[in-house]
């Protein structure tokens, strides 16, 4: 009886390595490495984990560009390990591995690590995939650095023009705001109003009908930057002259007149020392990552891609 029951356990258990191997095959094979199915299912729940926005992709969008994402892992992967040797330990890697956890609003390691859970990940697979990016970089940037080239004075004059494009526009406006007499039509009040602006002005009109706290000031509000408009208010001024008014528009529950006194046009001042550092790092960035295209196909025409 015990050998039987053996035997069975034996049968079972082959069974079952057979049912797993049949569920894992090989999609390619770039040099000495492998990608599998399992792999690229594993990939495709790593930059879902990125960006949920990938979801809305579907399965086979999805597994498309997980194909894609790992075929570029394994070709820098056996780039990188003819000039450094991986997975090492690097105290780096925690700081990155912090920047990439809060990106995702996330505070704590443990709460990073309930979040991997979700999609069945681990620390240690993230902290792989970032070291080949982040030796990647560095590869690149050793390599080609010199071949950088920043103009710094053309970088200059970009600012001085941006500067000078970069205006604020001020508007010195009065007001009359007023609300609808009980025994009156609004028209009618709108009437009396309008023919007192004709007879004594705009500011002693603001005295006798205005019920705003400026009716003492003659309506005067003072400067308003255009940011500071609402949008009808705005779009009721914006194609006014200096001295002309607003015909009357309806704020809620009562009624607002808006005349513009003046106009100004300031310009908004640059912090152009920081402006330029933060131009500098950009445009190195920038001719980095084409140097590092450029550098990636060649490696990848070089490299053994087979489909399987």
């Amino acid at each position: 009886m015990k050998k039987i029951y053996l035997l069975f356990l034996v049968f079972l258990l082959l069974n079952l390595k057979t049912s797993l191997m049949s569920e894992i095959f090989i999609l390619y094979k770039i040099d000495n490495e492998i990608i599998t199915n399992v792999d690229v299912q594993k990939e495709a729940q790593y930059l879902i984990a990125l960006n949920n926005q990938l979801r809305n992709l579907g399965k086979e969008r999805i597994a498309i560009i997980a194909k894609e994402s790992l075929i570029r892992e394994k070709i820098k992967k056996n780039e990188l390990s003819k000039f450094f040797k991986l997975n090492q330990e690097n105290p780096y890697l925690d700081e990155i591995i912090k920047n990439f956890y809060l990106k995702l609003n996330l505070n704590s390691p443990d709460e990073f690590q309930n979040y991997l859970d979700s999609y069945g990940l681990t620390v240690q697979e993230i902290k792989e995939k970032m070291e080949v990016e982040n030796l990647w970089n560095q590869m690149i940037y050793d390599r080609f650095r010199n071949q950088v080239v920043i103009n710094e004075e053309k970088l200059k004059v970009k600012i001085c023009k941006e500067e000078k494009l970069n205006m604020q526009t001020s508007y010195l406006l009065s007001e009359i705001l007023f609300e609808k007499e009980k025994d009156k039509k609004i028209d009618e009040t709108i009437k009396d109003i309008n023919k007192s602006i004709e007879q004594v002005g705009f500011e002693n009109s603001a005295n006798i009908f205005s019920i705003s706290d400026t009716s003492k000031f003659g309506g005067k509000i003072g400067w308003v930057m255009k940011k500071n408009l609402s949008e009808i208010i705005y779009n009721k001024i914006s194609s006014l002259d200096i001295g002309s008014h607003t015909q009357p528009m309806q704020i809620g529950g009562n009624f607002l007149i808006i005349k513009i006194l003046n106009i100004k046009n300031e310009k908004v001042k640059i912090d152009k020392e920081s402006e330029l550092k933060k131009m500098i790092i950009f445009e190195r960035n920038r001719q980095l990552e084409k140097l590092s295209k450029i550098y990636f196909n060649k490696v990848k025409i070089n490299t053994n891609v087979e489909k399987l």
